[in-house]
């Protein structure tokens, strides 16, 4: 049996896009509304409790993947048991805006793992 922090589940997917105008029309096509965010910099669309962001470039976190996020009530404790467990950080946690945490580990094969607090 394991203990610790709760983990929610996916509710956040990342993609990097390389023509953001493009990948807009796409994601609004296939999920059926128009984005909640609209921004050069990111788009992010909400549809049944997920959030599917679209990230020019990569964004900031240097993103050649898409990335999952996990949804998780204590980052920090989180953080912490994963790296115990043997995941390496990658981004540690920082506010992305409207108090919403997120960091950026990767387990020991090098896969990325997003975790994120609201």
């Amino acid at each position: 049996m394991t203990t610790g922090t709760r983990t929610t589940g996916i509710k956040t997917v990342l993609h990097p896009v390389s023509d953001l105008a493009g990948a807009r029309a796409v994601y609004a096509a296939l999920l059926g509304v128009e984005p909640q965010t609209d921004a050069p910099y990111y788009v992010g669309f909400d549809v049944a409790g997920q959030h599917v962001g679209l990230v020019p470039g990569g964004g900031p976190q240097g993103l050649t993947s898409s990335l999952a996020y996990w949804h998780v009530s204590d980052i920090e404790a989180k953080v912490a048991e994963l790296t115990a467990a043997g995941a390496t950080v990658r981004q540690p946690a920082q506010d992305v805006g409207g108090g919403r945490l997120v960091a950026t580990l990767t387990d020991p094969d090098g896969n990325l793992i997003g975790v994120l607090q609201d």
